[in-house]
């Protein structure tokens, strides 16, 4: 028998990850002491290699789970076809080594063109034959739809990067780009921009007047029964002018738009540049206060996640808040109808690990080192789940 410290410096794995394999049912200790340390048998400790044969393969633990406890699992039909599997992932490591050696030795440039990018832009090619109309919607135009393209092919290495971290592969990544074209999301995100270009250039008459209005004098104070009036008839006009926030999500997103005034730098800078400064804020803080306690299911464990950073974002107690985060992430995609890939809060949390401005408007919104800590909650997340 070994216990779980003599196993952790055994194999490498964490008496963190060893517990979490316990908590999932994917590895139980053999039995425990008295004083209620685990103990592990060989048995165990061979169900362990065979765990970390498929976790190499890249297999999501929870499918690893479904595969050993199958009545049907032939452990030694699993090695002959991990051994198949590791064979080929070698090869394809030899290959990637031998392309390093010859960035080194000057002969070409490290890139990600292995992963063949063809079928990404073969989908972008086939969306402006299939929905041309849409895309002169979005991009203004075929022609700047074309530069678009040329865009991306000059940073296919990074695209590449990031389409196989937050989908898996390249096919993958081209599938969902063409069902997500076709999604709701595209078009809610037409009706925000046309809302925010209202504001910004007067083209909505009312809501003109009705912002001038409410920046008049920036001393006044945003709960003010004055104030609150004229942020009642913004946010009243707004959801009954614009699409976006008449829908089952227009609260969702009548809500991120408000955050906008109070978070985002670039908004931030253009709503102050066109009414002084100080003034994006002035109008985020009177529609919140307008809005009351209404705030979104995902908001709210997100504030829940970051309530006490004293904890560490890996404990069992902070993983459950971010499943539940996963889960209605899941929901608002379902709704959306949209393909946020497999690993969409590993993705993210890159974002909140390593993005500046990402970093700054989470901090600004929630306090400072949190966007670390949602950061390496999610990282912890995604890596345990796939």
């Amino acid at each position: 028998m070994k216990t779980i410290k003599q196993v952790s410096d055994l194999t490498g794995i964490s008496v963190r990850m060893l517990h979490y394999y316990d908590k999932i049912g994917l590895l139980k200790p053999s039995k425990f002491t008295d004083s209620g340390y685990r103990l592990y048998n060989n048995k165990a400790l061979e169900t362990l290699q065979q765990i970390l044969f498929f976790k190499e393969l890249d297999i999501p633990l929870k499918e690893v789970k479904e595969i050993m406890v199958s009545p049907n699992f032939d452990k030694m039909e699993a090695l002959e076809n991990q051994k198949k599997l590791l064979m080929l992932k070698r090869n394809k490591l030899n290959d990637l080594i031998e392309l390093i050696n010859k960035t080194l030795k000057g002969e070409s440039t490290m890139s990600f063109k292995e992963f063949d990018m063809s079928e990404y832009f073969n989908a972008l090619e086939e969306l402006k034959k299939e929905h041309e109309d849409k895309i002169i919607k979005a991009y203004g135009s075929v022609d700047k739809y074309n530069e678009f393209i040329e865009k991306c092919k000059s940073r296919e290495d990074e695209i590449a990067k990031s389409a196989i971290k937050q989908y898996g592969s390249i096919e993958k990544y081209a599938k969902a780009i063409k069902k997500n074209f076709n999604s709701d999301i595209l078009t809610k995100a037409e009706q925000i921009d046309k809302f925010k270009k209202d504001c910004l250039y007067d083209n909505h008459s009312k809501l003109k007047e009705l912002y001038k209005k409410l920046v008049a004098d920036l001393n006044k104070n945003p709960s003010s029964k004055e104030i609150q009036q004229i942020a009642g008839e913004i946010t009243n006009t707004a959801k009954k002018d614009y699409e976006a926030f008449k829908t089952n999500m227009g609260d969702y997103y009548w809500y991120a738009m408000v955050q906008l005034y109070l978070v985002f730098p670039k908004w931030i800078e253009e709503v102050d540049k066109k009414y002084g400064s100080g003034a994006s804020k002035f109008i985020g803080k009177a529609l919140k206060i307008y809005l009351g306690d209404y705030e979104p299911k995902i908001e709210t464990l997100y504030k829940k996640l970051v309530s006490d950073l004293s904890k560490a974002p890996y404990s069992e107690e902070i993983q459950e808040i971010v499943e539940e985060i996963a889960n209605e992430t899941q929901k608002q995609n379902e709704t959306l109808k949209i393909d946020a890939g497999e690993n969409y809060l590993g993705y993210m949390a890159d974002f909140y690990l390593s993005k500046p401005e990402f970093i700054k408007a989470t901090d600004k919104r929630y306090g400072n080192g949190t966007s670390k800590f949602i950061g390496e909650a999610l990282k912890f997340y995604a890596e345990n789940n796939k």
